[in-house]
C-alpha cells in the first residue's frame, strides 16, 4: 500500500471516529407516537409539524403494534408506515422503531393455543390484556422472530432510523403455568442437574417426603407467589428468567444480522412484580447498545421520592455500561407544571441522553384512553407540549457537554436470585439495594449497581446489601476483592443460602465467615426482645452506639454476631445486654465490614462518612441540602434545586450560566425547582 493511501485511510478513520464522538454529544428530546391509531396522513403531517416546532429530535414508534404491520399470518403491510418514516426523515426527527414482539396478535393465539397464559389454577387466560404470551413457547418464538426479521430488514437502511427497540417492558405480564411450560422446565432441570441424585440433593427432597424418582414427576410451584418450597421456587424463577433472556437475545441477534450498524434499545422494566427476571446477562453482554427505561417519577413538583425511585431504576438497568442511557418513555399525564422539566434535568446526572415523552396524544381508546399526553383528545397542544418544548430548547444549549459519564468508585451489589429468595425476609434485596443507592443520591456522588459475578469490581468500596444467595463465584470475587486491598460492607440477610436456595449448614455468613471474621449465630426479633429493653423502647426501635456515637434505628430483625477475630465497631445498647452489630475484619490487604441490620441511612451514614475520607473516594460538589449536582468536566457543573426555596451555591471566582446566558462573580442563587449549568472561567 502506498504512503498516500495509508494517510488517506488514517484520515478517514480519524474522521469517522470524530463523527461518532460528535454524534454521541447530543441530547434527544421527543415523544412516543402511535400513528397506527389513525392512519390519516394529513393528521400525521400536522403532528410532525408540531413536533418539529417544539424542537423534537426523536420519536419512538411501533410498540404494542405487531398486527398493524402483520394484520394476518404472513401478510405484512409496511406501505402505510413507510410514509410516516419518510415524513419523519424530512422533518429531521430520528426514529426508535420498536420491534413489538409482545403482545402477539390474536390470530397467533388462535393458531397456537399453547402460547396462551395458564394461571396457577390451570385456567387458560384469554389474551384480552397486553403481555399475555408464554414467550418460551417455540411456536411463539418462531413467529416473533419472523416478525423481527421482516421489520428489521425492511427498515434497516431507512435514513430516519436511529435504533430498533427490542421488545417493551419484558418483565411485565403474568407467568404461565401450562403443561408445555412444565415440560420445558423439566428439560431445563435435566440440563442443569444431569442426574436425579444431584437434583434430589439440590431440592432437599428428603424433606416432607418429596423425593423424585422420575423427572416427569416434577410439578410447577402450586401458586404464582413466592411461597412454597424455596428450592423449587428459585429454580422455577431462574428458568423463567432464562426463557425471557433467550428470546431477547434471539431478537437482538436478528437485528444485528439485518442492521449491524443500527443501535438497539429497550424499555427494560425487568423488575415488574409480575415477571421479575434477571436482566444482568443482557446488560453485561454489551449487545443492548442503549439501555433504557420508562421514567415515571409521579406527578409532584415539591417532593423528590418519585425522582429518586425513577433514577434508581436507571441505575439498576444501566449496571456498569458506559454507553449513554435512554429514557425512551417519560412522564406526561397530569404532572404538575415544571415537574417534568425538573425530572428531565435530574436524569442527566445519571447518564441519560434521551427524554421521550409518553405520550404524544391523549389516547382515544383502549386501556390507557384516559391517559393525557402532550396533545389533548382533539389534537390541540396543552401545557405539557410547551414544557417539553422548553426542555428541548434548554437541552440544545448544553448538549455538547453530555451525556454525562459516571465516575463511580463505589459498587452496589444486585442479585436476582437473592431478590427471589429474600421474599422470606421482612426486607427484600431490592429494598436494601435502594437504601444504599439513596446514600449516594444525597451526597451527589456516583455509584454503580453491579452483578458481582459478572463485574471486574474496579471500585474502592463494594456494598453487599442483603445478597441472600452466596454462590461460589460471587464469594470468590468478594474474597479476592478484599484480599487485594479493597473494602466491602455487607448487611444482614446476606450469605444465608447457597445457589440452590438451601440454608448453609456451615458457619454464616456462608463461604465468607473467615473473610468477615465473625460467626452469625442467627437472628432476633426486635419487637419481642424489646419486652426487656433497658431503655424502655418498644416496637422495632433500637438504640446503637457506633464508636461512641449514639444512633437510633428501626428494624424487624437483627443478626446475632459472634466476633471471631473481627473488631467491634458498634453495638446495640438498648436491649437486655449489648449486642455486637457492626464489625470490621482485616483480611489480606483489605477490610470486611459486617452490619447486622438491613441497610438504612441512620445505620450506615456515620460509617460511610468515615470510609469516604479514609478511602479517598471522590466527593460530590459542595452544595446545600436540597440541591442535586454533578461536575460534568473540568470547567462545567450541573445543578438542580429540588427544593421549594432559593439555594445559594458556593463558588469562587467568575462563572457563566450556559443555560441562561448570564455571568456570576462568586456565589450565586438558584430559584426553587430550577436547573443551572455553569461554566467556570
Amino acid at each position: 500500500m502506498k504512503i498516500n493511501d495509508i494517510k488517506f485511510l488514517l484520515l478517514t478513520v480519524i474522521f469517522f471516529l470524530f463523527s461518532l464522538g460528535l454524534k454521541a454529544q447530543k441530547l434527544y428530546v421527543g415523544t412516543n407516537y402511535h400513528p397506527h391509531d389513525d392512519k390519516n396522513i394529513e393528521k400525521i403531517k400536522s403532528d410532525i409539524q408540531f413536533m418539529k416546532a417544539a424542537g423534537f429530535t426523536s420519536v419512538r414508534m411501533g410498540h404494542l403494534a405487531w398486527d398493524s404491520y402483520e394484520p394476518s399470518e404472513g401478510k405484512f403491510d409496511f406501505s402505510w408506515f413507510d410514509k410516516v418514516m419518510d415524513l419523519m426523515n424530512q422533518a429531521g426527527i430520528k426514529v426508535i422503531l420498536d420491534i413489538a414482539i409482545r403482545p402477539a396478535p390474536i390470530w397467533l393465539h388462535k393458531k397456537f393455543p399453547s402460547i396462551d397464559v395458564v394461571d396457577a389454577n390451570g385456567d387458560v387466560q384469554y389474551p384480552n390484556h397486553r403481555y399475555m404470551e408464554d414467550v418460551g413457547d417455540p411456536n411463539y418464538q418462531k413467529f416473533a422472530l419472523r416478525y423481527a426479521d421482516s421489520l428489521s430488514k425492511h427498515y434497516a437502511k431507512h435514513p430516519a432510523l436511529l435504533a430498533f427497540g427490542i421488545d417493551n417492558e419484558s418483565g411485565d405480564g403474568p407467568i404461565s403455568y401450562s403443561e408445555t411450560v412444565r415440560k420445558r422446565f423439566i428439560k431445563w432441570l435435566k440440563n442443569k442437574y444431569t442426574s436425579l441424585d444431584d437434583f434430589n440433593k439440590a431440592w432437599a427432597s428428603q424433606r416432607w417426603s418429596r423425593r423424585i424418582n422420575d423427572f416427569e414427576e416434577i410439578g410447577l410451584p402450586s401458586t404464582g407467589s413466592q411461597n412454597g418450597e424455596p428450592e423449587k421456587i428459585l429454580d422455577f424463577r431462574l428458568f423463567i428468567s432464562d426463557e425471557v433472556n433467550e428470546i431477547l437475545f434471539k431478537v437482538i441477534e436478528k437485528v444485528n444480522t439485518n442492521a449491524p450498524d443500527v443501535l438497539t434499545n429497550t424499555n427494560a422494566w425487568y423488575f415488574s412484580n409480575l415477571k421479575y427476571f434477571d436482566y444482568s446477562p443482557i446488560a453485561y453482554s454489551g449487545k443492548m447498545s442503549r439501555e433504557g427505561c420508562g421514567f415515571y417519577p409521579g406527578l409532584s413538583l415539591n417532593t423528590n421520592w418519585g425522582i429518586m425511585n425513577a433514577a434508581f431504576g436507571i441505575s439498576r438497568i444501566q449496571f456498569e455500561s458506559t454507553n449513554p442511557f435512554w429514557c425512551s418513555e417519560f412522564t406526561t399525564m397530569t404532572a404538575v407544571p415544571n415537574s417534568i422539566r425538573k425530572s428531565a434535568f435530574a436524569t442527566l446526572m445519571y447518564g441519560n441522553q434521551m427524554v421521550c415523552g409518553w405520550t404524544w396524544q391523549s389516547m382515544w381508546a383502549g386501556e390507557e384512553q384516559y391517559l393525557e399526553g402532550m396533545l389533548d383528545w382533539d389534537g390541540i397542544p396543552n401545557r405539557k407540549y410547551y414544557e417539553y418544548k422548553k426542555i428541548a430548547t434548554e437541552f440544545k444549549k448544553i448538549e455538547q457537554f453530555f451525556p454525562y459519564k459516571l465516575q463511580a468508585e463505589v459498587g452496589l451489589a444486585f442479585s436476582f436470585p437473592s431478590q427471589i429468595t429474600s421474599s422470606s425476609f421482612p426486607e427484600q434485596q431490592d429494598n436494601q439495594l435502594q437504601s444504599c443507592w439513596d446514600l449516594f443520591y444525597y451526597r451527589n456522588m456516583d455509584s454503580k449497581v453491579v452483578e458481582i459475578s459478572r463485574s471486574s469490581l474496579d471500585y474502592k468500596l463494594l456494598i453487599v446489601p442483603g445478597v441472600t444467595v452466596m454462590d461460589e463465584a460471587t464469594a470468590s470475587k468478594i474474597r479476592e476483592f478484599v484480599k487485594n486491598g479493597a473494602t466491602v460492607i455487607m448487611t444482614s440477610n446476606s450469605a444465608v443460602v447457597d445457589e440452590t436456595g438451601k440454608v448453609f449448614a456451615s458457619t454464616h455468613p456462608g463461604r465468607l465467615s473467615d473473610v468477615f471474621g465473625i460467626r452469625i449465630a442467627g437472628f432476633e426479633e426486635t419487637e419481642a426482645l424489646n419486652e426487656i429493653s433497658r431503655k424502655s423502647l418498644s416496637g422495632k426501635k433500637l438504640e446503637l452506639s457506633y464508636k461512641g456515637k449514639k444512633i437510633t434505628s428501626e428494624t424487624t430483625r437483627f443478626d446475632v454476631i459472634e466476633p471471631k477475630g473481627a473488631e467491634i465497631l458498634g453495638s446495640i445498647t438498648s436491649l437486655d445486654k449489648d449486642y455486637p452489630i457492626i464489625t470490621s475484619n482485616k483480611f489480606g490487604k483489605g477490610r470486611a465490614i459486617y452490619v447486622g441490620l438491613p441497610a438504612s441511612g441512620n445505620t450506615l451514614n456515620p460509617l460511610l462518612d468515615e470510609l469516604i475520607n479514609e478511602l479517598d473516594i471522590k466527593k460530590g460538589p459542595e452544595v446545600p441540602s436540597g440541591v442535586m449536582a454533578r461536575q460534568i468536566d473540568k470547567n462545567h457543573f450541573l445543578y438542580l434545586n429540588v427544593s421549594g426555596e432559593p439555594k445559594e451555591i458556593p463558588i469562587k471566582g467568575k462563572s457563566r450560566s450556559v443555560l441562561f446566558d448570564k455571568d456570576y462573580t462568586g456565589n450565586f442563587k438558584i430559584a426553587p425547582y430550577e436547573p443551572e449549568f455553569i461554566e467556570v472561567k
